[in-house]
């Protein structure tokens, strides 16, 4: 298994399709929906297809997305974090999910502490931006923590949410 990065309680590397069983638990999980919104990801198929239309259709185009974070230790898959290339926005952006169970743990700042490091360092992105929805105060407060800074409110095309643009 090749990693991308290591940190000292995490790894980081690309999703394959094995992988299916915990996008189905990730995606359905309370925060996800909420936060993240609705994938209509119930089934190993539908995994399937998000992640080649999603991570794996990015790591072609892109040379990185969203990527599998999985605890050292025991090899456990808790989260995902990576760097996004939307159209709609200026500057790649970062975005996280962890299975709840690990959320205020200091996972998401480690790993996506190293994810900037790295997107930074190897991948050569300068600036990156990151979007949430306002209510997601968890989300914020990482955001601010990592160093970026709110830029403004925006609307992404063919959406009725307001998110908020933040910036490093």
């Amino acid at each position: 298994m090749k990693y991308l990065l290591e940190t000292e309680r995490l790894r980081l590397r690309e999703f394959t399709l094995a992988d299916t069983a915990f996008i189905v638990e990730l995606l359905n999980t309370p925060g996800w929906l909420q936060f993240i919104g609705d994938r209509n990801v119930r089934t190993d198929e539908q995994a399937v297809n998000y992640l080649q239309n999603g991570p794996l259709k990015s790591y072609a185009d892109n040379g990185y997305g969203l990527s599998l974070v999985e605890k050292i230790d025991d090899s456990k898959a808790i989260g995902m974090c990576g760097i996004l290339r939307r159209e709609t926005l200026e500057h790649p952006d970062i975005g996280f999910a962890f299975l709840p169970e690990y959320n205020g743990k200091g996972y998401a700042y480690e790993i996506a502490s190293a994810t900037l490091t790295y997107a930074k360092d190897k991948l050569h992105i300068p600036k990156v931006s990151a979007i949430t929805v306002p209510d997601n105060a968890r989300s914020i407060q990482l955001l601010e923590k990592l160093g970026l800074a709110f830029v403004k409110p925006i609307r992404l095309p063919h959406s009725e949410e307001d998110l908020l643009l933040y910036c490093n």
